[in-house]
This record gives structure tokens, sequence and C-alpha cells, in this order.
């Protein structure tokens, strides 16, 4: 099947595609969006002789609208049985900002014979959240006021997001593209506002240090100097000296959403990471 469902122990029913076939690469989509905004990736692998899947998380996209599970074991744990259903093996896990974590948590508790390796793209680990042991990261301030916005009207929230840091639309002399912007709004209005609502929590405040120790597959970072949502000096800089057999590669002036961006260039740099 080219898409379809994989049903989770508490029921949850968890939308995917499946396309190609050859060496497979899942791709793991960030907060709030979905499956739909790794179009550019799934269709350039595909092209070059992969098998590329991509889910949508649980109360995103066309996922169930899930009420609780809305953090990051269980979102390993779906990705875990999506891997199982469709009997992943060799497989690389592209993850972009939460979507990053979830590959981090995902390799280090699950993986297991099934990775050969993982790219995490302007994503959330270590630890997003400032804390005593992580004295550079983002006050609690910050996320209380996304779920304030989010809850005080979400649709606004989700046009002003796209709009200002994630493209960097909001730097001067930026290409702004109304395509995307809509297409960042459509994304994250097709999930659920409970299941948004809690994954802040789950991506700010998840500390992934063990997880990224833990893991013993190579791994590539990739994060934009101008990252505007997940600021590189707090995430990508400390997790690479966390990772056994890591490799970190900046891009100066990209924005969070530099996949989207600057395509040509993520793409040319994470298949050249998967062949070597």
């Amino acid at each position: 099947m080219s898409s379809g469902y994989v049903t989770t122990s508490d029921g949850t029913q968890i939308f995917y595609k499946d396309w190609g076939a050859g060496q497979p690469i899942v791709f793991h989509h960030g907060w709030p969006l979905s499956s739909d905004d790794w179009d550019a990736q799934m269709l350039f692998f595909l092209a070059k002789g992969f098998r590329v899947i991509a889910h949508d998380r649980r109360g995103h996209g066309r996922s169930s609208q899930t009420e609780t599970g809305n953090e990051m074991d269980t979102y390993a744990a779906d990705v875990a049985a999506l891997a199982a259903k469709l009997d992943l093996k060799d497989a690389v896990h592209v993850g972009h900002s939460t979507g990053g974590g979830e590959v981090a948590r995902y390799v280090a508790k699950h993986g297991k014979g099934r990775v050969a390796k993982a790219a995490l793209l302007g994503a959330v680990p270590p630890i997003m959240l400032k804390t005593e042991s992580n004295p550079g990261g983002l006050p609690i301030e910050v996320f209380d006021g996304f779920r304030a916005a989010l809850a005080a009207n979400r649709a606004q929230f989700f046009l002003d997001i796209p709009t200002g840091p994630f493209y960097g639309f909001n730097r001067a002399g930026a290409k702004i593209s109304e395509g995307v912007i809509r297409n960042w709004w459509r994304q994250g209005m097709m999930g659920g506002a409970k299941a948004h609502y809690d994954c802040i929590k789950a991506f700010s405040e998840t500390d992934f240090t063990e997880d990224l120790k833990a893991i013993d597959v190579p791994v590539l970072l990739m994060h934009g100097e101008d990252d505007q949502i997940v600021p590189i000096d707090d995430s990508a800089r400390i997790g690479i000296k966390l990772l056994k057999h890591g490799t970190l590669k900046t891009y100066p002036g990209f924005p969070h959403g530099m996949a989207t961006t600057h395509a040509e260039i993520i793409n040319a740099d994470l298949l050249a990471f998967i062949k070597g």
C-alpha cells in the first residue's frame, strides 16, 4: 500500500505514507505539522531509489486527535509500532525539530537491529527548557506564551509562526512564499488542539541527554545558524558532544524550516550522509 494506518496499543490510528523500494528512510515531522512537510524530501529520495516513509504523529495531520499519550515515550512507541508493521530494517530515520526528539527517543529505546543511521535537523535535543543544568535554554515563559496563544486563537497563532520566525521570513531581504505560509497553516489546523497543546511540553521539557548518549549508530546533526525556533547554541552544539558517532553540519543564515527553504542543499547533504 502507498498509504495507510497502523493501530497502536491504545487504539490510536497513525497515518503513514510508504512509497518505493530499497533502503527505507523514515521522516519525522515537527510540531504542529504532518508528514506533508517532507514533500520535497520524499520526492527527492524516491527518485534516488529509496523507500520513503513518513507518518503523522498522534494528534497531528490525519492521525487520531488524541487526548492522551501526547508525550515522547508514546510518540517513540508509536514509531516502533509503525516500524514493526512495515518490517523496517536498515532504516535511516530523519527528524526535524520535535521530530528530531522523537527520533532520538525511538532509536535509543526501540531501534536496535532496525536502524542504520539517523539525522536530526533543527532538532530539540538535548533539551530546550532553561534549567539549572541547562542555563542556556529558553525560559518556561516562552512556552507558556505558546500555550496561551494556541488556546486563545490557534488559527492566528499558526499564521504568525510561519509568517515570522519559522522560515526566517521576518529577516530583512527574505524571499517570502505565501504558499509555504499557507501550507504550514493548513497542516497545523488539520491536527487537534489538545494534542498540539500537550506537545509543547513534550518538545520543550523532555530531556534527551541519555538518549543521545545511548545511540550507537552514526548521527548527522544539521542546524541552521539563524534558527529562531530552536537556537543552535543550546541544541546541536551541545548534542554533538553527547553522541558516540555524531557529525555536526551547520548552515550560516539558514532558518528553522531550512528543509523547505533550502531543500536542494539539505537533500544533497542528507544523500551524502546516507550513502557515506
